[in-house]
């Protein structure tokens, strides 16, 4: 397996980003802060999960507010 040093995300789960993403904003300020429908229609860990993970322009949104907030 190839080392990441440079990469914070490197070893961290995109389930355990969206809960504490999830735990942190809940759904309607992460709808506010990032516009997609996973967040603002029934949204729950389990469908955003699916979305982000065929989603790549997304994800990257979703990735880069978890770097943001301080964890």
């Amino acid at each position: 397996m190839e080392k990441q040093p440079n990469n914070p995300l490197h070893g961290v789960k995109l389930a355990t980003i969206m809960e504490k993403l999830h735990a942190h904003y809940g759904w309607d300020g992460l709808a506010d802060r990032i516009n997609i429908n996973c967040f603002k229609s029934n949204p729950t860990i389990k469908s955003s999960l699916k979305f982000l993970r065929r989603t790549p322009w997304a994800r990257e949104k979703v990735e880069r507010l978890y770097l943001k907030t301080n964890f």
